[in-house]
């Protein structure tokens, strides 16, 4: 029996929701600053504590490598002791680990902090993202929660890269780490005023420890393996050694779900075909996502020459575009249609800016070419990402919640990793044949220029391979996901979305 005291039973004019919603949204806001917030900080760092350009990557790859690798540990963590306590935790130890990162003397304790700080932010976000889902029940009020997550979730890294270019031009690149304080701070205020403390399963909580160390380990693997064929090539044993190793530990782990007595991820959390279609679809955005966001500061700040501050500024119409799609698709459309014709749709609107993107040239004007696509990009992600989120986490039990959570942003995290090598290939290799392609009229034009014509070639041929996949995306999630909305119009969940017997079966834990 739910726990009348608890958020999730709160009533539909319960004020204390939407506080809620603020702290969810400002810890949600922390983590995702923090994927992108570092990258224009680290010629600084690296100036700083005198590290290589090769060693770079690893302050940017321990974060994920941590946070992609126990993020469903994290979620079921939070299902076993209670959400406010694994929300607190993780906000203390992001806070803390973050003000070691600030203080480093060397480069091993700046990547030791930023992995501290990927496992930290892997038992915080399904925390939080449960924490969401088990507050806000009522369809009405779980859009527009969900609206303001999902622009969270999307623009968080878009406002990064302007937080980070400001903090670093402004005050130094610690502040880049130090700033988590003050958001730690002021969300661990509000998280111990406002959440009730949740009891934790009744019994001696039992932890799938085989599925955690398979699926921990695949997802490392995985990670890892893109990562380094983002520096290296697809050919060297670091790459596809791992990325073979992760997959198979990660078909054991499927396997092994099936059978153990207490799975780590229940197979009835992504056997069905809505939630299946908002985790893939989450892969695929994200790929396209932080590819845009990549090859987009490299075209701003190579071939334009804006400074870390300018480039920041020069992304916040992505920002406008998705917090406007997205609560418009999940306040507005998602309870009218549902997510299948919204998120094919906001692929393919996606991929119709990265065709606008792909026409970039060494001399293109900002407001010429890329403040259109970049609004365009905007919108299509919102579509996307949060009706995703929002399908991705509705209809699970309240003690799967956790878990669920965590698979929307595995997926996220796989899709940034998977973007981010396969584009940079693409990218590097389109640059080296253009140039090879072109080396006699380097006596005319000169080598600069002639590089310069090389980038702007693998910066719209990467455009060009992200809109393949986002129009992909589009064909995988209309064949996945069902249709019509999730729930009729009495505010209950459709029968034939199999979550109902979900929601109904075994014992419902508050949140």
């Amino acid at each position: 029996m739910s726990d009348v005291n608890s958020p999730s039973s709160a009533g539909p004019g319960d004020r204390r929701r939407w506080l809620i919603l603020g702290v969810i949204g400002l810890a949600q806001l922390m983590v995702v600053l923090d994927a992108t917030i570092m990258n224009i900080a680290l010629p600084s760092a690296q100036h700083a504590l005198h590290f290589s350009t090769v060693d770079r990557q690893w302050v940017v790859t321990a974060y994920t490598l941590a946070f992609g690798s126990l993020l469903l540990l994290g979620g079921k963590l939070a299902d076993l002791v209670g959400r406010k306590v694994t929300f607190l935790v993780g906000l203390v130890g992001f806070a803390g680990v973050s003000a070691i990162g600030g203080a480093s003397v060397n480069f091993a304790m700046l990547v030791t902090a930023r992995a501290c700080q990927g496992a930290f932010a892997a038992i915080l976000v399904p925390s939080a993202l449960s924490l969401l889902t088990t507050t806000f029940t009522e369809p009405k009020d779980r859009g527009k929660a969900f609206g303001v997550y999902g622009a969270i979730a999307a623009a968080g890294g878009a406002v990064g890269l302007l937080l980070g270019g400001a903090l670093t031009e402004y005050l130094s690149w610690r502040w880049t780490l130090y700033v988590n304080l003050i958001f730690a701070g002021l969300a661990f205020v509000g998280g111990a005023l406002l959440l009730e403390r949740q009891p934790s399963q009744s019994g001696r909580p039992k932890l799938d420890i085989p599925g955690v160390l398979l699926v921990s380990g695949g997802v490392f693997c995985l990670v890892y393996g893109f990562s380094n064929a983002a520096t290296h090539n697809w050919h060297t044993p670091s790459t596809w050694g791992f990325l073979v190793a992760g997959v198979v530990l990660l078909v054991v782990f499927a396997l092994w779900q099936a059978r153990a007595a207490n799975p780590l991820l229940p197979p009835r959390v992504v056997l069905d075909r809505n939630r299946g279609g908002a985790y893939v679809s989450m892969l695929i955005a994200s790929a396209g996502m932080f590819g845009t966001f990549l090859f987009l500061t490299y075209y701003l700040q190579q071939t334009l020459s804006y400074t870390p501050i300018v480039t920041g500024f020069a992304f916040l119409p992505i920002v406008g575009g998705i917090a406007v799609a997205a609560n418009v698709s999940t306040i507005v459309l998602m309870p009218r249609i549902g997510p299948r014709p919204l998120v094919p749709a906001g692929m393919l609107v996606g991929a119709g800016a990265m065709v606008w993107f792909a026409q970039l040239g060494v001399h293109t004007a900002y407001a010429d070419g890329v403040l259109g696509p970049l609004i365009l990009t905007g919108i299509g992600l919102g579509m996307v990402i949060a009706p995703s989120i929002n399908t991705g986490t509705y209809g699970v039990a309240p003690q799967d919640a956790g878990v669920a959570s965590a698979t929307v942003t595995v997926g996220q995290q796989l899709g940034a990793s998977i973007g981010t090598s396969l584009l940079n290939t693409i990218f590097a290799s389109a640059v080296a044949a253009y140039i090879a392609a072109n080396i006699a009229s380097a006596r005319v034009i000169g080598r600069p220029a002639l590089i310069g014509l090389g980038l702007a070639h693998g910066y719209d041929t990467a455009f060009w391979w992200t809109a393949g996949i986002l129009a992909g995306g589009a064909v995988v999630a209309a064949l996945l996901f069902r249709s019509g909305p999730l729930y009729r119009k009495d505010g209950q969940a459709r029968q034939d979305t199999g979550v109902m017997a979900e929601t109904e079966a075994g014992p419902v834990l508050p949140a």
